[in-house]
């Protein structure tokens, strides 16, 4: 039980509440994401590996983070680079080994890392043995119902067996002349998705599970888990959806509880093991339906993406222009809604996303708007995630040529844009600005040859020009840099409770400049001051917090002036204070 100190307008005075909060170690920690092909070469062939990671570990401790999450390493063709799983069971041969794996996991657990899988089960690789099989049909044959089959409509069956459309833009089905019938791909056609109605998937699923956890590993990010019970009988999806139409079909479908029941009771469950699972179109709502804590509980923290929205309608494809208030909107829903019920899981970047400095900061004052972006994001309350290089503000790489492309899904959106009628030069505006491939360039280790991330002659992927600015090494010894600021900010979240634990609540809610909120726990106060804005500001601080008197934690500028309660905030400058 911990005393919540709430803070009350109508009368300007503190409340003490109790409320429950249960400890645990996946809410304190601190999580540093690795997309695996481009962290750092360990073998000079230009592919991140696993023994590349080898060599990183004690950076990464030294950043203040507790766990690193890998995308997924299983071996797979990489037509959605690992998120396309051929073998569950076994590493990918240009990462390395099961035993290079192995010892990652024990030099994590030498630092005092733990480690998190991408589990990815509502589709696996065309290349799966499951698959191979299933594609052969048969009664007899025990991977028949693995995946989704269906009859063609129509005259002799030519037509798609509904009208779905696959999130990666195109049909939603492919037809197998050795069958006869047509499969089911949300995603790419290389990405068949699993029949979960079937019981022997699902036990494929807890199995998976309980090899990894075996092994050492301390948890699961669930791949778009909310995908994997679809609607009986695949009706038909709106008309008026080009992309994914068919969502409402699939989306938090009619057994997705029963099956996510399952995985916990006879898999994860049993371990000292957490999970966290990426949800598409997901509310506060019905998120509690799946976190809220208590034996019912069926994930212990969901991603979703309505922060991810701030700048654009539903997908970044659809571009807008920044706007902090609906940033706000967003995140303080979450933070309220779930408080006391169920945990966040806070992030602003990873490799689904392109950087968010291009996004929400500035690229010209990239260190400032990083530094603010740090501030307002790791004193949140939940588990944040930070993505590689997210830590020293590497930027989107905003490449000119289809050509320079290799994601799946920035293509097949290239062929949709202009599909409906839009330019070339329209569209390539938008894979600059949008494409994941922007999060996914190599990390910038040095100023030297490839960034410092390979050896060899080449890596495997454009490296961003600005690399010879924007590095860990020439940030690593800047008491300035942005690297150590991050590190301040993760050593702060680690001494004060109030940051874990802590209340929510929003100032300044109209504001187009300024984030403010405060977090409350045990009679102590946080106040998180943020400019998110290219342009200065003046900042007032709200009733009952008295700048003077509170202890300036955090001040990415090294002001400290906070004179009658009024700070002029420089563009993007951010400050933290505490009061006891």
């Amino acid at each position: 039980m911990i005393n919540i100190i709430c803070y009350n307008n109508k009368n300007n005075r503190f409340r003490e509440e109790n409320m429950d909060i249960n400890k645990h170690w996946y809410k304190e920690m601190s999580v540093y994401q690795i997309w695996p092909r481009s962290f750092k070469d360990g073998n000079g062939d230009g592919i991140g590996d696993l023994k590349g990671v080898l060599d990183k570990l004690d950076y990464i401790k030294s950043l203040g983070v507790d766990a690193i999450w890998f995308s997924p390493l299983y071996v797979s063709p990489q037509e959605d680079y690992g998120y396309d799983i051929a073998d569950y069971r076994n590493i990918a041969p240009e990462y390395g080994t099961l035993d290079d794996f192995k010892a990652v996991l024990a030099g994590c657990k030498e630092r005092g890392l733990k480690v998190i899988m991408d589990l990815v089960v509502n589709h696996t690789s065309s290349e799966h043995y499951w698959f191979k099989e299933s594609c052969k049909g048969g009664d007899d044959n025990p991977y028949k119902d693995y995946y989704i089959w269906r009859k063609g409509r129509g005259k002799n069956g030519k037509r798609p067996p509904n009208n779905w459309t696959a999130t990666f833009p195109g049909p939603a089905w492919e037809y197998v002349p050795e069958r006869g019938e047509y499969y089911l791909h949300l995603f790419a056609k290389g990405q068949p998705d699993l029949n979960m109605d079937n019981p022997k998937v699902r036990q494929e699923v807890v199995d998976i599970q309980k090899f990894w956890l075996d092994m050492g590993v301390d948890g699961f990010r669930e791949d778009v888990i909310t995908f994997i019970s679809k609607k009986e009988g695949l009706p038909n999806g709106s008309i008026f959806m080009p992309c994914a139409r068919g969502l409402t079909r699939y989306m938090n479908g009619p057994h997705i509880h029963e099956y996510l029941t399952q995985f916990k009771k006879e898999g994860w469950g049993n371990y000292d093991a957490m999970t966290v699972g990426e949800a598409p179109m997901m509310t506060p709502k019905t998120a509690l339906k799946y976190i809220t804590e208590g034996p019912n509980q069926e994930l212990n923290m969901m991603f979703n993406f309505q922060h991810m929205e701030a700048d654009c309608f539903l997908y970044s494809w659809v571009y807008t222009g920044f706007h902090l208030r609906k940033l706000k909107k967003a995140l303080t829903s979450w933070q309220t809604k779930l408080y006391g019920k169920a945990w966040n899981a806070n992030y602003m970047e990873n490799h689904d996303q392109p950087r968010v400095i291009s996004r929400y900061g500035s690229e010209k004052m990239r260190s400032e708007s990083g530094k603010a972006i740090a501030n307002m994001f790791l004193f949140l309350g939940g588990t944040p995630f930070i993505y590689q290089g997210q830590e020293i503000g590497m930027t989107s790489i905003h490449l000119p040529n289809l050509e320079d492309y290799v994601d799946v899904s920035t293509i097949t959106m290239y062929k949709l844009f202009r599909k409906f009628g839009f330019s070339h030069n329209f569209v390539m505006k938008r894979c600059m600005y949008s494409s994941r491939d922007n999060a996914r360039t190599p990390v910038q280790w040095s100023a030297g040859k490839n960034a410092g991330f390979t050896d060899g002659e080449k890596a495997w992927f454009k490296i961003n020009p600005n690399y010879t600015d924007v590095n860990v090494e020439s940030q690593q010894n800047d008491p300035n840099s942005l690297l150590n600021f991050y590190r301040q900010l993760l050593k702060i979240r680690k001494e004060n409770p109030i940051v874990i634990y802590g209340d929510y609540k929003l100032h300044y809610k109209s504001s187009k400049k300024l984030y403010v909120y405060e977090r409350n726990l045990d009679g102590k106060r946080l106040l998180v001051v943020t400019n998110m804005s290219a342009k200065p500001c003046t900042f007032k601080a709200p009733k009952g917090f008295d700048l003077e008197k509170g202890k300036l934690l955090v001040s990415s500028y090294g002001q400290t002036d906070a004179k009658g309660g009024k700070i002029a905030l420089k563009p993007y400058e951010a400050r933290t204070y505490l009061f006891e």
